[in-house]
C-alpha cells in the first residue's frame, strides 16, 4: 500500500470526504466490517419460544439451521421481556447443545454410590409405582376429628417455573384427583 492509499484510508479523511462528519456511516466500517453478515442470517426458519430458565417467561426467537440451533436472542414481540434476555437467557442455547447436558434418564438406588441409566419407560413405571404405593399406605379417609379427609399427606408436588398456568392448572387437578392436598408451583407466565 502506498502512503498516499493509507492516508486516504483513514477514518478522519473518508468522514471528511463521503460528508460523513460524525462517522456513523460508511466512514466508520473498515473493510472487514463491510463483509460481515448477521449470524442470524443462515439459519433456516425461526421459532418462538419461552426461555426455560426461570419464572419471569422471557420471549426467545430461536434460529434453527438444518435441525440445529444457531443462535438464540430475546423476542421484541414478547410483552414480558420486549426483546431483552438476561445472560442466563441469552446462554440457554447450550441447555440443548452443551456436550455436557444429560439425556438419559439417572437413578441412584437408596446406599448406592454410583448412578445408573435406566430408559424412560422403566423411570416412570418406577415413579407411578410409588405414587400408587405410597397413596395406599398413608390414605386418610377422616381427620383427627372425624371429618371426612380422603386425601393422603405423604406426597407432595411442586410445578416448576418453566411451567405456565395451564400446566400447572392441569397437574392440579390431577394431584387433587390423588388426594394429593400439598401443592404448590413457581408460575409466573
Amino acid at each position: 500500500m502506498t502512503l498516499g492509499e493509507l492516508i486516504a484510508s483513514w477514518p478522519v479523511l473518508r468522514q471528511i470526504r463521503e460528508g460523513d462528519l460524525r462517522g456513523l456511516g460508511r466512514a466508520a466500517q473498515s473493510p472487514r466490517s463491510r463483509t460481515l453478515t448477521p449470524r442470524i442470517d443462515a439459519a433456516d426458519r425461526v421459532v418462538q419460544s419461552v426461555c426455560p430458565y426461570c419464572a419471569v417467561g422471557c420471549g426467545q426467537l430461536v434460529y434453527v439451521k438444518d435441525g440445529d440451533v444457531t443462535h438464540i436472542e430475546g423476542d421484541p414481540a414478547s410483552p414480558i421481556s420486549r426483546g431483552r434476555l438476561c445472560p442466563k437467557g441469552q446462554a440457554s442455547k447450550s441447555y440443548v447443545q452443551s456436550p455436557l447436558r444429560e439425556s438419559t434418564v439417572k437413578y441412584r438406588r437408596p446406599y448406592a454410590t454410583a448412578w445408573e441409566e435406566l430408559d424412560l419407560e422403566t423411570a416412570m413405571d418406577m415413579i407411578a409405582d410409588r405414587i400408587v404405593d405410597t397413596r395406599a399406605a398413608t390414605w386418610e379417609t377422616e381427620t383427627e376429628d372425624g371429618n371426612p379427609a380422603n386425601r393422603t399427606m405423604a406426597i407432595a408436588n411442586l410445578g416448576g417455573a418453566t411451567l405456565d398456568n395451564e400446566e400447572n392448572y392441569l397437574i392440579k387437578k390431577l394431584m387433587t384427583g390423588l388426594g394429593v392436598v400439598q401443592v404448590e408451583n413457581q408460575a409466573r407466565i
